[in-house]
């Protein structure tokens, strides 16, 4: 026999007795816990108390796991996921977040960012920066927000122009005759040229391409490729200039050097005239090219 004590009731079984307990308005039962309450609200404290439960305290809904919890606040309240508390409006989470997180909120797009470097590179781009910055290629008429941008349109061969990353480097030899920001032991005289390098279905290791440099490994051949095109094992040839009170940080692309002066993160930043006057000559250089 089994006895409720509570109902001061005997069942025949310990089976009966679960179901009589699951039934009755008398016990609130925590499976998990295997704990009995006298009442619903005794219950629900249990869940809100307990690190046990992924409960939502303002619907009163318990979920099968952390992570289906994570998302029904994301989805349904205002909910700011770093101090884990929920605000009963949009506007309430939005003034929290100006105040409480303005080192990586955005307050204009109302968005959240993972760090303050994510922040700023966020209000340095085209949402609040004008295109200001004309890309000088016959025929292409495209705008950028700052130069490092522009130089990436044209190391990535996009421009209509066909400018790419070698073409500029060479264009740079001749420009920059001071190694002021480029390195003239690394860069290329008139005698070279530029191999290229590729894979081929011989870079197929069992799970994945995988590159002969670095050994990472990618789902496709053409993403292999674009990696061995990409700047990632070329000759770092760009110096940011200790000169200018820079911190002598050496870069592969014009691109990565030109983001890093833009980015305010060294001395050299002072000194952005001298700089911007090296790429102005690299801007007069490309538009020769394209009226010859």
């Amino acid at each position: 026999m089994a006895w409720c004590e509570r109902c001061d009731r005997y069942f025949n079984s310990e089976h009966a007795l679960w179901q009589h307990k699951r039934d009755s308005s008398m016990h609130h039962m925590c499976y998990e816990c295997n704990k009995d309450f006298a009442s619903a609200w005794a219950l629900k404290q249990h869940y809100v108390q307990s690190p046990r439960h992924p409960y939502c305290q303002q619907c009163e809904i318990l979920f099968d796991d952390w992570e289906e919890l994570e998302d029904h606040y994301n989805e349904d309240h205002h909910f700011c996921d770093i101090c884990r508390k929920i605000f009963k409006n949009e506007f309430g989470l939005h003034e929290h977040r100006r105040q409480s997180h303005a080192d990586r909120y955005c307050v204009p797009c109302k968005r959240m960012f993972r760090n303050a470097n994510n922040l700023e590179q966020h209000r340095r781009s085209a949402v609040h920066q004008p295109l200001t910055v004309l890309c000088p290629m016959k025929g292409c008429g495209r705008a950028f927000v700052s130069n490092a941008a522009l130089i990436l349109h044209l190391e990535s061969g996009s421009c209509v122009s066909r400018m790419d990353r070698d073409k500029i480097n060479r264009l740079m030899r001749h420009i920059d005759r001071g190694g002021i920001i480029t390195d003239p032991s690394r860069l290329l005289t008139d005698g070279e040229r530029v191999v290229d390098m590729w894979a081929t279905e011989r870079a197929w290791n069992g799970a994945g391409y995988e590159c002969y440099l670095c050994h990472h490994t990618y789902r496709s051949l053409v993403a292999l490729n674009q990696h061995l095109r990409s700047p990632a094992h070329a000759e770092k040839i760009y110096r940011c200039p200790r000169a200018l009170y820079g911190c002598g940080m050496e870069f592969s692309a014009l691109s990565s050097f030109c983001q890093h002066v833009e980015s305010d993160r060294c001395g050299v930043c002072r000194f952005r005239k001298e700089v911007d006057r090296v790429l102005e000559g690299l801007s007069s250089g490309m538009k020769r090219l394209t009226m010859g």
